[in-house]
């Protein structure tokens, strides 16, 4: 990574949900732990992590800032709109 890029965790929108099915399965996987675990963490049913990792549902805006929360308490190295 160049180090004059700039961190920019995502921000929730509702026309373009930033914590989509595959950042959030980033998050998981960046994390090391499991879709139960990050239910746990975030006070959800792991049926609920499922869901938003296949793309069936999106969470909702205060979930989304429980998980750019979450990813700077971990220092997930996400930029926004670097991988599209």
């Amino acid at each position: 990574m160049n180090h004059n890029e700039e961190f920019h965790y995502p921000s929730p929108s509702s026309h373009h949900p930033a914590w989509d099915a595959r950042r959030i399965r980033a998050l998981r996987e960046y994390l090391g732990i499991t879709q139960s675990q990050l239910a746990d963490e975030l006070q959800v049913r792991q049926q609920t992590i499922s869901e938003w990792e296949t793309g069936m549902h999106i969470p909702h805006r205060s979930m989304q800032k429980l998980l750019s929360m979450l990813a700077e308490r971990a220092a997930f190295p996400y930029i926004t709109g670097a991988e599209e």
